[in-house]
């Protein structure tokens, strides 16, 4: 009789510490998130990065059911707010929007870094992607991107070009374009997308490079002159500018993208109930036509393609930036 009653409360006690561990596993994904879920965003209001992130986010908040707060945490190339994510907690609560610029902090800020760009995290999906977009002050004489080159070759270190910053997607994509097409321009960075694009309004620099949104305003106003973008096919915000091959340009792709990680260690389960979601908010057909109307073409990668998506991106970046030795800032 001692032996049954040791045997049952054996029985008992390991029932119990099921019972512990599947109440202290996240188990959302098949019910609505006990709280609100922090939406990490590393740049301020207003650009690509953040307005995709609320676009997707109230959605998902509606999906879900329950509260996603974005929070904007600018700073260092968007390391602040990497780093912060990073070391959160791995239950699905706290979530991070990145661009390009983090696959270009692989290699910018190799051994610097207290988090690793891949590692550190668990990818989501691949949200949207836009295509950047050169254009030039309408004084400059290049009408198209044969043409820029050819006065680049003729004009070497003449030629400046700005960008949102050191590292940042328009910058490397117009460093590949050097190396490409063998000609040299001067970078000058800017802290963010307005002061850039009011320069080469202004003709203190004679190129600027961004995403459609953010420059077609100034072209269909004439205040600037749209060269080309940086893909193979037009985009669906600016259809009137033609692609990099077309403006007789070399074959070469830049962008920027948007991209959700959660931290390493976030359950699978929930990874994926993120990923497709996301999937299906971003291929909605009005949310579809939202996006392509501002030049970005909507994506809702799986997490494995995401995470394929951005090493890729990691290398490619990483090969340009040690060609042009390229260095973070100070």
């Amino acid at each position: 009789m001692e032996a049954i009653l040791r045997m049952r409360k054996r029985q008992l006690l390991l029932a119990g510490l099921c019972s512990a561990f599947v109440a202290a596993t996240p188990a959302w994904p098949q019910q609505r998130p006990t709280k609100p879920i922090r939406w990490i965003v590393p740049y301020t209001p207003g650009g690509i990065t953040d307005n995709v992130t609320r676009y997707v986010t109230q959605q998902l908040s509606e999906r879900l059911g329950q509260t996603i707060i974005v929070e904007n945490k600018p700073g260092a190339n968007s390391i602040l707010a990497a780093d912060y994510v990073a070391k959160s907690a791995p239950d699905g609560y706290v979530i991070l929007t990145v661009i390009a610029a983090h696959a270009a902090n692989a290699t910018l800020y190799k051994g610097k870094l207290n988090f690793d760009p891949v590692k550190s995290f668990a990818p989501i999906s691949l949200a949207a992607v836009a295509p950047l977009m050169v254009s030039v002050n309408p004084s400059f004489p290049a009408k198209d991107m044969k043409e820029l080159i050819a006065y680049a070759k003729a004009n070497p270190g003449k030629v400046s070009f700005g960008s949102s910053g050191i590292g940042s997607a328009t910058h490397l994509t117009m460093e590949l374009l050097k190396q490409t097409a063998g000609i040299d321009m001067v970078h000058i960075p800017f802290k963010g997308t307005a002061p850039g694009i009011a320069a080469a309004v202004a003709g203190d620099i004679q190129v600027e490079g961004d995403v459609p949104s953010a420059l077609m305003p100034h072209v269909r106003a004439g205040r600037l002159r749209a060269i080309c973008v940086y893909s193979k096919s037009r985009v669906a915000g600016a259809p009137e500018v033609p692609t990099i091959v077309e403006a007789g340009g070399p074959p070469i792709e830049g962008s920027t993208w948007v991209m959700f990680l959660a931290p390493a260690g976030t359950p699978q389960s929930i990874v994926n109930r993120l990923s497709e979601e996301t999937a299906r908010i971003v291929n909605d057909p009005a949310m579809k036509k939202r996006l392509e109307d501002l030049g970005i073409d909507p994506a809702g990668t799986t997490p494995a393609e995401t995470s394929k998506f951005l090493q890729d991106e990691i290398a490619k970046w990483g090969k340009v930036i040690e060609v042009a030795g390229v260095k973070p800032e100070a």
